[in-house]
């Protein structure tokens, strides 16, 4: 086993910091000490809780530069993104301060036979979330502020090339008043996280990642009669129907893509466009995405910068040569540029059919897979062909049957209505299928990882 880690600018690929591994025994005192500050934390009231979680929000957003430029440094986030992501993660503080002591609050029933029925939702102990790379605080802040306010205590264990932004996200949680430990960095490998799942103090496990990964978390968990909550990879396919505003479509398609370098559960990957609209959507499509060159992160003209690793972007590559292989046609990008720095240009694939991965699997990177449809109603079906559910979207200008296919058609658990985007504090988050279970933001994440527990009063 190495014992040390070493993050790298995927811009450069310059070596940036390196980081000595946990032994197992000080991942498991780690765990202990996060138990123990749990045991004072849960006795705090809502009240108290909030005021903490906003405090971390307006820390967050004092330290925003810094924070965004390690993230732009370690996984090569347009500096732009890197910034909005602070900004996100501070209005989820916001939000969950704002609304936790509701959300959480006893709630009274009627019952038969006696005076009153409670319902109070208690604190379980210690959440385990491994998170992945793409982004740094949000995915992090996401599952850790909701269990903070439900009164647990949190563990992280983020992936290794962003280990420097976990480690910041500690030391900015504390800043803000969070009692040491509570929130908990594990500084850990693949096999160490298996012990930390089975581990006693463990009372949940979070993931966000592929679904090959959460299956193999969900059995370890199981096996432990442990809960998790999943929110794992999709190919969100975006709608272009008949009556589509192409210009938005056009414009939108092309941010939905790329955004965060195309290496986002939620962005827009297939695009389903109708017969109709199909020639002209895709020269205008083809057209736009040609023209978003790669090039340094850091600078705030750049559309497009690195992928996050070099066999990230191989595994890219390989998906978009095997697509082609079965069938799939290129129309711009596809290859990998020479020199310095992960990039892989943004691509068009069009012909894709099923049985190619452009058609069946998560293309994490900017490749489109553009799928001719017959009309709305086989484009809705092409839609719900896959294994994923989590995102997707449909343009339409008839606003009202756009909501009814959203809500009686459409099998994701988030749909955009002739819009993209990414993740909102008060809406959930999360899909069905093979993009995983339970919810986060809007409430529910609060919720996941509590004792729902009944008090019979007579």
């Amino acid at each position: 086993m190495s014992q040390s880690l070493t993050t790298i600018n995927p811009t450069t690929e310059e070596e940036l910091n390196t980081y000595p591994l946990m032994s197992d025994q000080e991942a498991f005192d780690a765990v202990e000490a996060c138990h123990k500050a749990f045991l004072d934390w849960r006795h705090r009231s809502l009240e108290d809780r909030a005021k903490v979680i906003a405090a971390i929000g307006e820390e967050l957003k004092s330290r925003t530069d810094d924070f965004a430029q390690l993230m732009t440094d370690e996984v090569g986030k347009l500096l732009k993104d890197s910034k909005q992501e602070v900004q996100l993660c501070a209005g989820i503080c916001a939000y969950t301060a704002k609304t936790g002591p509701t959300e959480l609050a006893d709630e009274e029933r009627d019952i038969q036979g006696g005076k009153k029925g409670i319902v109070t939702y208690s604190p379980i102990g210690v959440i385990y979330g491994i998170q992945p790379w793409n982004f740094p605080c949000y995915q992090a802040v996401r599952y850790a502020i909701a269990n903070l306010m439900a009164g647990n205590g949190v563990l992280l264990k983020h992936a290794e090339n962003c280990t420097g932004s976990g480690l910041l996200l500690k030391e900015i949680f504390e800043s803000a008043g969070l009692p040491k430990d509570l929130f908990t960095v594990l500084v850990i490998d693949h096999d160490q996280s298996d012990k930390i799942i089975q581990h006693g103090r463990v009372r949940g496990v979070t993931l966000t990642g592929s679904d090959k990964a959460g299956r193999i978390v969900a059995k370890q968990a199981a096996e432990a009669l442990k809960k998790t909550v999943l929110e794992l990879g999709s190919n969100d396919a975006y709608l272009v129907l008949d009556d589509a505003d192409l210009d938005l479509a056009v414009e939108t398609c092309a941010t939905g893509r790329i955004y965060n370098n195309g290496q986002t559960c939620v962005n827009a990957k297939r695009f389903v466009v109708t017969d109709k609209v199909y020639d002209e959507f895709v020269d205008r499509f083809v057209e736009k995405m040609s023209k978003l060159e790669t090039g340094d992160p850091n600078k705030e003209s750049t559309p497009l910068g690195p992928m996050a690793r070099g066999d990230l972007r191989d595994t890219l590559h390989e998906q978009v040569q095997e697509s082609v292989a079965k069938g799939a046609a290129i129309r711009c990008g596809g290859a990998i540029p020479e020199g310095k720095g992960y990039f892989y240009p943004s691509t068009v694939l069009v012909d894709v059919e099923p049985g190619q991965p452009a058609y069946d699997d998560e293309l994490f990177g900017p490749v489109a897979s553009v799928i001719r449809a017959k009309d709305d109603e086989d484009a809705m079906r092409i839609a719900n062909d896959s294994r994923y559910g989590l995102g997707g979207g449909i343009f339409s200008k008839d606003e009202e049957r756009a909501i009814e296919l959203a809500k009686t058609y459409f099998d994701t658990g988030m749909v955009h209505i002739n819009r993209f985007g990414v993740a909102l504090p008060n809406m959930p988050f999360g899909g069905v299928k093979d993009s995983g279970y339970g919810r986060e933001h809007g409430g529910f994440g609060m919720k996941e990882f509590v004792n729902a527990k009944a008090v019979f009063v007579a």
